[in-house]
């Protein structure tokens, strides 16, 4: 005669404190992040005349060249002769990539011509001028 015990050993893991494990991490994360603002280069923006978005943001790289001819590329300084050089490798990293110039509106000509000559080597074709948009009275 075969007895069969009456009590089994369940095996499940108690979720009952799972939600707030899972508060305590939110309020973690949003107590630790820190928000950074761009630190870069001082570039007073000349005024727009039309207004389009951009299509995402993700796919952006930003150029910022100051009225001094210095050439910052997504927060970092670059020389003008290395800038080709960079972008080929964000372009290859991410073909869907828009390259946004953000020039100063006192900047030497002569700085954007070399940025346009450097873009133009690294196949950099898509191109977004930035400026300041224009305020209604």
């Amino acid at each position: 005669m075969k007895l069969e015990r009456k009590n089994k050993n369940k095996s499940e893991i108690s979720t009952s404190s799972l939600p707030d494990i899972i508060f305590m991490l939110l309020i973690f994360f949003m107590v630790t992040t820190v928000m950074r603002e761009f630190e870069g280069l001082d570039v007073v923006l000349p005024r727009a005349k039309t207004i389009e978005k951009l299509e995402s943001k993700r796919h952006t790289s930003y150029i910022w060249s100051t009225k001094d001819g210095l050439v910052s590329v997504d927060d970092k300084l670059v020389n003008i002769n290395d800038l080709g050089e960079a972008m080929y490798i964000k372009i290859t990293k991410d073909p869907k990539l828009t390259v946004s110039l953000k020039a100063d509106e006192n900047s030497v000509m002569e700085t954007l011509t070399d940025i346009h000559t450097q873009l133009k080597k690294a196949q950099a074709l898509k191109l977004n001028y930035s400026a300041m948009s224009q305020i209604a009275n």
